[in-house]
């Protein structure tokens, strides 16, 4: 699974609030009405930001068990600045962590689990990890709330002609085979929803869209670097023109002439 850097993830935390689908956080709510303690698992948690924006969204006496395979993002999301406040109705939350391979999860481990919840994860998974995740989750019958998957579509303005070709590279990178694990990328909310569905549980799906302008050239720069960069990794060929293209775009950045909206999508699961 790929890392990332703390300071990426701190950078996209005000862009991942304002994304998130906050039309699905009342389903979530009416599944974990009448619950003693609601016990929510964060997969590939990061800094901890789901839980900061999540927690106090929902009612309830909390216990959050965050999730990865970097001990020092968790060391991290358990620091005291970085964990969530009270419950939305000033219930008690709890946090731990625990360091594993979350694609290893069974239901067993998921017993007593309400919700399992992941933010920007589903794209680095494969088919048959997704698969087993998904079966694990319903028959442990908790709730999941998958939040800020890509699905590949990018709209710069001003528009060029070079945006798609530099976004269809980018795209393929995300599908690439790496070290024998063939992702999911922009694909990863279709085969998800299909693998739940086929489950027998109920799925609601809602766009979460960055929207990024002047306010957040910090971020736009940041992204624009990375996403051409993995393009033209995907595609050698492209270097030439997408280093040029890279520059002109950061140029724009600079100058507050540039908005991007890149589009994600979060996915509820309520089993039945």
């Amino acid at each position: 699974m790929t890392k990332y850097a703390p300071s990426w993830l701190q950078l996209r935390e005000d862009a991942d609030a304002a994304a998130r689908a906050t039309e699905l956080i009342e389903p979530v709510r009416a599944f974990l009405r009448g619950q003693d303690e609601v016990v929510v698992r964060d997969l590939g948690c990061g800094t901890g930001s789901l839980g900061r924006w999540l927690a106090r969204r929902l009612p309830g006496r909390q216990r959050w068990i965050l999730h990865d395979r970097d001990p020092g993002l968790l060391t991290h999301a358990l620091a005291r600045t970085s964990r969530p406040g009270n419950a939305l109705d000033g219930s008690e939350v709890i946090v731990v962590t625990e360091e594993r391979d979350i694609t290893e999860l069974s239901a067993g481990d998921l017993a007593g689990t309400t919700l399992v919840a992941a933010s920007a994860l589903l794209d680095l998974l494969t088919a048959e990890e997704m698969s087993r995740l998904a079966v694990a989750c319903v028959e442990a019958r908790c709730a999941v709330l998958f939040t800020l998957s890509v699905s590949g579509r990018v709209v710069l303005s001003p528009k060029d002609k070079f945006d798609i070709e530099i976004s269809d590279a980018f795209n393929a990178h995300q599908r690439r085979v790496t070290n024998g694990r063939w992702l999911l990328g922009p694909d990863a909310v279709d085969v998800a929803s299909g693998v739940f569905e086929r489950l027998g549980a109920t799925v609601r799906r809602a766009p979460s869209p960055w929207r990024l302008g002047v306010d957040q050239a910090a971020l736009t720069a940041e992204w624009l670097t990375g996403w051409v960069g993995a393009a033209c990794e995907q595609r050698p060929e492209l270097k030439h023109d997408g280093d040029a293209y890279l520059q002109w775009r950061l140029a724009q950045c600079a100058a507050g002439e540039l908005n991007a909206t890149i589009q994600h999508e979060d996915l509820l699961v309520v089993p039945s």
